[in-house]
């Protein structure tokens, strides 16, 4: 299905996001430190997080429909974190608990808002192509999948290989970037991207925005969404949609889930019934709520907060 042609389902199909589930061990510092260096943090906090997660967390919080399939270790993290996804209005059913401990990332959150991530992925590379065909008849109702690259390779390119043969859109965040199989690509309908992430997929050092866009294009994805941070956020379709979305001016704290608050956001905003680029419009104003305030999933938006954001944006 092209980026173009994706429309809303008025029965409202659910989002189905395929990922990881972390607890977020989340230390502020100073200063992100250098190979050896220790260290003095101010703060330290226990999140809900996992990317995968996270960008479920993100479409609940805005009221629509979305179900997670995913794995959890049978220990306190994992009874936190199914709960905290529950909470958040995520359809849990297709999580599974396992005897592995919980996913776990570790965090540091410097105080200018950068951040540096070391994930352990514990239960979430326990999520094989059997999960995916336990959960066929779920993946089938999906209006929208959401996939990330935290749990195995192997899983992800199962799933999409799936999604394509049943003519399911798929959104990808790349991240952590890695070599994907070539075929992989002609499946994802929307490939989201930051700045780093898109000059290793794209092959290109010092490329324009456009030339980072014609190398995913010749890789076979439909639609590419480059994540510029505070710059913004650049859209385009394989059919010619070409926009540019200027960022929202906030003062950032942690900017640690901004690309998820963006994916969910955007997934359901497109469920929604708006065109690509109100969706991203809507989900770049979800970002920017995120980095206001600490954490991964405690800093999702709402939908009042993201109207909220864009009436500023058009008073401006």
């Amino acid at each position: 299905m092209s980026a173009d042609k994706m429309k809303v389902s008025r029965d409202r199909k659910p989002v189905v996001v395929v990922g990881s589930i972390n607890a977020d061990l989340v230390a502020q510092v100073e200063r992100i430190p250098l190979a050896g260096e220790t260290v003095l943090g101010s703060n330290f906090k226990i999140h809900p997080g996992g990317k995968g997660a996270n960008q479920a967390v993100a479409v609940g919080r805005l009221g629509y429909p979305v179900s997670m399939v995913g794995k959890l270790g049978a220990d306190p993290f994992g009874l936190m974190l199914r709960s905290s996804l529950r909470e958040a209005g995520v359809e849990v059913d297709a999580i599974a608990s396992v005897e592995e401990a919980s996913g776990v990332a570790l965090i540091e959150v410097s105080q200018q808002a950068e951040n540096s991530i070391v994930v352990a992925p514990g239960a979430n590379y326990k999520v094989t192509p059997k999960d995916i065909d336990a959960n066929i008849e779920l993946l089938r109702s999906a209006g929208l999948v959401l996939v990330q690259l935290e749990i195995p390779q192997e899983t992800v390119t199962y799933l999409l290989a799936l999604c394509k043969r049943e003519r399911i859109p798929v959104i990808m965040d790349p991240a952590p970037a890695r070599e994907l199989p070539a075929e992989l690509f002609a499946a994802v309908t929307w490939f989201t991207p930051n700045e780093t992430e898109a000059a290793f997929y794209a092959g290109l050092k010092d490329a324009s925005l456009r030339q980072q866009r014609d190398a995913l294009f010749d890789r076979g994805v439909a639609g590419v969404i480059l994540k510029l941070g505070s710059k913004g956020v650049y859209l385009a379709t394989r059919a010619g949609l070409e926009a540019e979305i200027p960022a929202f001016a906030v003062k950032a704290v942690d900017t640690t889930a901004a690309g998820d608050a963006f994916n969910g956001a955007f997934a359901t905003a497109l469920m929604m019934g708006k065109d690509p680029v109100e969706s991203a419009r809507f989900a770049a104003a979800a970002a920017a709520v995120s980095v206001t305030r600490p954490g991964a999933q405690p800093s999702m938006a709402s939908l009042h907060e993201i109207e909220e954001m864009m009436g500023i944006l058009a008073g401006a």
